[in-house]
């Protein structure tokens, strides 16, 4: 194998921002030094809070640790969709009972993956991950917390599920990844629509083509770290201090300066999560 490539530099500060859904324990971090490490290093670039997404049942315990430890960070929990077949009765109770804690501001990332079903061993099918994703609506609905949704590939079929069980009052599509018609759907139902390193890359047309119908009261930003770091880094590790990077992308492709987007997508981010830091 090749080595890994280097870590962005820093980005020049770009503040106030909230990086609305990374993965720390996937960026590395396994204590609260760690975690410390890794907001220390955002906040010195603007990022003021994190919130970082479970994925699986340790990632769920995991991530509820990490929201004490540091009064930046914030959790969200659930199954992801492509791991489904985890959600026993002895899960849902426990998911139930990590979701009620105060610094757990999402049920996420749940949804529909249909890219990964005979591509990845053991991933779930789509009838088992509909199953999932109509309990964690549900639940999202009962504790009154906003329902966070991975979309890959399935936009009908997610539109089927929160049509047929209710959307909660507050749905958030991250890492948005599809095209305008789905943009304006989203747009039509009060979603909100979280955006990634995604939107800088220049061969994602039908993302950024779509882009232009989201008003900025239903944006949200997020770097998924330490995935998808926007270009000029593309494929090195990315961290949640890399979301300036991916602001100022969007701010030119929207035309708007990149302050106000900071701005504005911070506090529909405080809004929807109920940050106090």
């Amino acid at each position: 194998m090749g080595s890994r490539r280097p870590p962005p530099p820093a980005p020049e500060p770009l503040s106030p921002l909230v990086d609305a859904h990374t993965h720390l324990d996937a960026c590395g971090a396994d204590n609260a030094e760690a975690v410390r490490a890794i907001v220390d290093r955002a906040a010195a670039v603007g990022v003021q809070a994190v919130v970082t997404i479970a994925d699986d049942m340790d990632s769920a315990r995991w991530v509820t640790r990490a929201a004490e430890w540091d009064e930046r960070v914030y959790a969200a929990v659930a199954l992801h969709p492509t791991r489904a077949g985890a959600l026993t009765d002895a899960a849902r109770a426990e998911i139930e009972r990590l979701a009620a804690q105060p610094r757990v501001v999402a049920v996420g990332e749940t949804g529909m993956d249909l890219y990964w079903p005979g591509r990845l061993e053991g991933c779930a099918e789509p009838g088992v991950q509909r199953e999932a994703f109509a309990w964690h609506i549900d639940l999202a609905k009962r504790i009154g917390k906003p329902l966070m949704i991975h979309n890959r590939n399935a936009d009908a079929e997610v539109l089927d599920v929160l049509g047929a069980e209710g959307a909660p009052d507050t749905v958030i599509f991250h890492c948005f990844s599809s095209d305008t018609a789905m943009a304006r759907a989203c747009v039509e139902a009060g979603w909100l629509v979280s955006l990634s390193g995604t939107v800088s890359f220049r061969n994602a047309r039908d993302l950024r083509d779509a882009v232009e119908v989201i008003p900025p009261s239903q944006l949200l930003v997020e770097t998924d770290a330490p995935f998808l770091t926007p270009h000029p880094y593309r494929g090195a590790p990315n961290e949640p201090y890399c979301l300036p990077y991916t602001v100022r992308a969007l701010a030119e492709l929207v035309d708007r300066p990149a302050e106000e987007l900071a701005q504005v997508t911070t506090a529909n981010a405080r809004r929807v999560y109920g940050l106090s830091t």
